[in-house]
């Protein structure tokens, strides 16, 4: 338990990091726009620095709410479904987590996630075909990795690099556009600088996919922790072991298959092998599954 609070603490810190990162990401493509167009001086200083603290506390603040429209989430009360109820709640007594709000995503395919900016706005969503395939024992499992992801500030996470991400992806492109479009009259305004425009233009090409590698690394080392801090949770590594065998097993996908938000399945919805390593937003499943079958067998 003291290597999962030694590595809860270091999330945190990376929490901070992703932040900052976030943010020195999209006041660079302000700063880059800004020295295109001619307008660089101290004036575009707090410029940038507002557009990037308003899109990053605006990811920050509505991150539920953000994740819960982007998957087509529901949340629920406990009269629609007393026995997930009882079942979060014995979880949330083990991991001693408030508790969170629980939603429903209408699809057949089974995949889980959890959101919200701390622990106090979590939301836990399930599919109704993982409800449907799975047993007690194995949706336990689920219940515990994703408020370990609570509990580890991975959702806090989560929903900032994908809203950023997309953001930023969103503003590059349009830029990009602008300037491809009105090449002529912005090199007038720049004095003709071509550095100016090589300049921007990396800086558009280069800030998307900065974020998006950023995103994916971190997901992917959140989802290895959260496995290991459930297991502290449910003392039963075989719950979560066989859930991840179903998932393995079972081909179909969610039909809400954004890239925004595919980190932030408990299996990623995404085609694992048209999707490039550096991109990959979990670790293999088969990996999770060799580590939990180890931690039931004693030797981790």
């Amino acid at each position: 338990m003291a290597s999962f609070r030694t590595q809860q603490a270091s999330n945190r810190r990376k929490t901070w990091l992703l932040l900052g990162s976030m943010f020195s990401l999209i006041a660079f493509v302000v700063y880059a726009v800004a020295l295109y167009f001619g307008e660089v001086g101290v004036s575009i200083v707090p410029i940038a620095v507002i557009i990037a603290l308003v899109s990053v506390w605006g990811s920050y603040w509505a991150s539920d709410k953000i994740v819960l429209r982007m998957t087509g989430a529901q949340v629920i009360d406990e009269n629609n479904h007393p026995q997930l109820y009882n079942l979060v709640h014995e979880i949330v007594i083990a991991s001693g987590l408030p508790m969170p709000k629980i939603a429903i995503v209408h699809d057949h395919a089974p995949n889980a996630f959890a959101t919200g900016r701390d622990p106090e706005h979590a939301v836990i969503a399930f599919t109704t075909g993982l409800l449907d395939k799975m047993d007690r024992e194995q949706i336990q499992g689920v219940v515990a990795h994703e408020l370990a992801h609570v509990a580890n500030r991975d959702t806090l996470v989560s929903a900032v690099a994908a809203t950023t991400a997309g953001a930023l992806a969103l503003m590059s492109d349009l830029l990009i556009r602008m300037m491809w479009f009105g090449g002529a009259n912005r090199r007038s305004n720049n004095g003709g600088n071509p550095l100016a425009l090589v300049a921007a233009l990396v800086a558009l090409i280069l800030a998307p996919i900065a974020a998006s590698l950023l995103k994916s690394a971190i997901s992917r080392k959140r989802e290895a922790l959260a496995d290991a801090t459930a297991v502290a949770y449910t003392r039963n590594p075989a719950g979560l072991r066989r859930a991840l065998e179903t998932l393995a097993h079972d081909s179909t996908v969610v039909n809400q298959r954004s890239t925004a938000v595919a980190h932030v399945w408990i299996e990623s919805p995404l085609d694992a092998k048209a999707a490039a390593k550096l991109f990959a937003t979990h670790p293999p499943i088969e990996e999770r599954i060799a580590l939990l079958r180890q931690m039931e067998n004693g030797q981790l």
